[in-house]
């Protein structure tokens, strides 16, 4: 009887754990084998499109402009919403240009959890310019459509070691990043910064190939590859 009775204790213990902690494991739904975190138990958020998070900033007329020789990454929150699956987003809008040519414009659409300040990627309208044409649309995607899914573009309170998907689409994009730093230290035409946000971006599609960004606390993205942060400051 002995052991039945231990069982029966372990398990008591083990519901007990779970219901004091549940209000934080509901948020982590399912990860891959690999413990890439996939689902991110979106019904059950409060969701926003304007807010800011240590290292996100989501409010109309936000702007950072990166360079680095010969291109120019601008991003700026848009004073649009667009609404997906029952949920309003924020329109993040990014225009690359190369040797002074507009090269691409993408539309990002992004909403904030208020309780936890994740920030989360709903899909992306896409146009890649020659000249002033259109001559592509490659990247687009919308979530809740031919099987894809939000990703988490930004946790409001990251960890090192902590693994996500940024963007799920089946065969077509599947961005993933990982923690590898807080206390990172990075220089800018734009000023110094410390206790920065690390990441390692790659792709299930092309796992060989990385990419590290850094994020600055209060202002965002401020190195991405070669580009650096040249300037940051509300425009509109």
């Amino acid at each position: 009887m002995k052991p039945k009775l231990c069982l029966i204790l372990t398990m008591t213990a083990l519901c007990t754990m779970l219901a004091s902690c549940g209000s934080q494991t509901a948020q982590i739904v399912s990860a891959s084998p690999e413990g890439w975190q996939t689902e991110f138990n979106i019904p059950q958020r409060a969701l926003t499109h304007t807010g800011e998070s240590k290292y996100f900033v989501l409010n109309p007329g936000f702007q950072r402009v990166m360079e680095t020789r010969g291109e120019k990454l601008t991003i700026t929150v848009l004073d649009e919403t667009k609404e997906i699956n029952g949920i309003a987003t924020r329109v993040v809008e990014e225009r690359e240009e190369k040797n002074g040519v507009l090269a691409e414009v993408a539309r990002n659409y992004l909403a904030m959890d208020q309780a936890t300040g994740d920030v989360f990627f709903f899909g992306a309208d896409v146009e890649v310019y020659r000249g002033d044409r259109i001559v592509s649309r490659d990247g687009t995607w919308l979530a809740y459509t031919n099987e894809s899914r939000p990703g988490l573009i930004m946790p409001g309170a990251p960890d090192v070691g902590m693994k996500y998907y940024q963007e799920f689409v089946p065969g077509v994009a599947e961005d993933r990043a990982e923690v590898i730093s807080t206390t990172g230290r990075v220089t800018t035409p734009a000023g110094g910064f410390e206790n920065c946000l690390v990441i390692r971006v790659s792709s299930e599609l092309d796992p060989g190939a990385t990419e590290e960004k850094a994020y600055a606390p209060g202002i965002g993205l401020e190195q991405e590859g070669s580009l650096r942060l040249v300037s940051y400051a509300y425009v509109r």
